[in-house]
This record gives C-alpha cells, structure tokens and sequence, in this order.
C-alpha cells in the first residue's frame, strides 16, 4: 500500500517546514531589530519580537501537525479527533499559502505547496476506510463466514 511511505514523507515535510518557517521568522525579526525598521510608524522593537513569536507558533503549529503526520505513519491507522482537523487545517494552510505564493514569490513555490496540499489530503483520504479483513464481518454485514439459508417463516396467531 502507498499509504505509510505518504504519511512518512507528510511528516518530514511538515517537521522541515516548521524549521523553515520557524527560521525565517526570526532571521526577519532579527533584520527588523538591527535595522531599526519601522512600518507606518510602529515600534522596531514591537515588530522584531512578533515577528518572531508569530514564527515560533506558526513553527509549533506545523510541528505538531507533523507529529500527527508521524503518528499515523507508525500505527499505519487514520488520524481521528483532534488529529484529523489538524491535517485538514493544514492542507487549508498549504491552499491558501500557495494561493498567495504565486504573484509575490512565483510559479513554482506555488507548485510546491500544491504538492504538499497533495501529499496531505492524499493522506487523509487513503485512510478513509480500514482494509477489510477476510472471515470477519462488521455491523451491517449480515453475519460471518457462514452462508444464511432461509428457514421457515415465523407465524403469527
């Protein structure tokens, strides 16, 4: 099956994204502070430390996203509860980022994040129904292994 070597790589992605995203906010936050930048008239200061916080919890949010990814590569069962709105918010991200990534940045970080948005509803919908195993039967099956003959009509009085 493709389902465990698509969560594997949704969960390194995710893990890799979250550094990156991480990073990057810092390093601007970083620029913003020794530059003494300002936007509109705000505090430097003000917008370094967001810029930096913001980029901690965007990092956190894709970490544990990616948890969930790893997670349900190890069980090799679909994500449930919590965990599956976090992949399906995730892939929204991914949507919208890469919506907004194709005039600024270009056409192919917006391939990017297509593949990923991919990569993680591919891992949300292959898990959708569990393998059906041969001999056992679920609710709604009619029994088990056994042919169900017919037998005599119930009568009434």
């Amino acid at each position: 099956m493709t389902r465990r070597p698509v969560a594997w790589i949704v969960a390194v992605v995710l893990f890799g994204e979250a550094l990156f995203f991480a990073a990057f906010n810092w390093f601007l936050g970083v620029v913003v502070d020794r530059q003494k930048m300002s936007l509109a008239g705000l505090d430097p200061e003000v917008m370094a430390r967001a810029s930096k916080i913001g980029g901690n919890v965007f990092g956190l949010y894709f970490a544990l996203c990616a948890l969930v990814a790893l997670l349900v590569a190890v069980r090799d069962r679909q994500p449930a509860g919590l965990g599956r709105v976090l992949l399906i918010s995730v892939a929204v991200v991914h949507g919208l980022l890469a919506a907004f990534a194709w005039g600024p940045i270009g056409p192919a970080v917006f391939l990017g994040l297509l593949v990923v948005l991919a990569l993680i509803v591919l891992l949300l919908v292959s898990y959708d129904r569990a393998p059906r195993t041969p001999g056992r039967s679920g609710p709604g099956d009619g029994g088990g292994d056994a042919p169900v003959t017919p037998g005599p009509a119930p009568t009434t009085p």
